[in-house]
């Protein structure tokens, strides 16, 4: 009767520990879920941001990114909301989307890609691509 009952306690025992396994697993899921919603809401803010800051377009392109206000702020959110939080955004214009007269960029496709490093894990990112055009009549 011992034996049985050691048995059964070395059973429940792999059933714990199994449970445990399977709780960390999902704690893990959870957390790269939430930094991939994290990035994708926060290209989603930059492009809106974009949308509605169309008279500099080309400030967004990560080389000057820095030195514009709206887009350093961001990258800056960027940072704090994911660990290791980067950034790399390229503005291309597009076919007849620069004002002759002044060289403006009103029409661009642009590329946004953020990157981040969760302790111990792969670098992860995440790339989106949105057309910014100024309606003209």
């Amino acid at each position: 009767m011992l034996i049985e009952a050691l048995v059964a306690l070395l059973i429940f025992a792999f059933g714990v520990l199994g449970i445990v396994g399977l709780q960390a697993s999902m704690t893990k899921a959870q957390t790269q879920s939430r930094f991939r919603a994290d990035a994708a809401l926060l290209a989603q803010r930059l492009i809106g941001t974009m949308w509605s800051d169309q008279d500099t377009l080309v400030n967004y392109a990560s080389a000057g990114c820095a030195a514009h206000p709206r887009c350093n702020e961001w990258a800056t959110q960027v940072g704090a909301a994911l660990p290791g939080g980067a950034t790399n955004i390229a503005v291309a214009a597009l076919p007849g989307g620069i004002v002759a007269a002044t060289g403006k960029v009103v029409a661009a496709d642009v590329t946004i890609t953020i990157t981040w490093t969760p302790p111990n894990e792969q670098q992860h990112n995440y790339t989106t691509t949105a057309a910014v055009a100024v309606n003209t009549p």
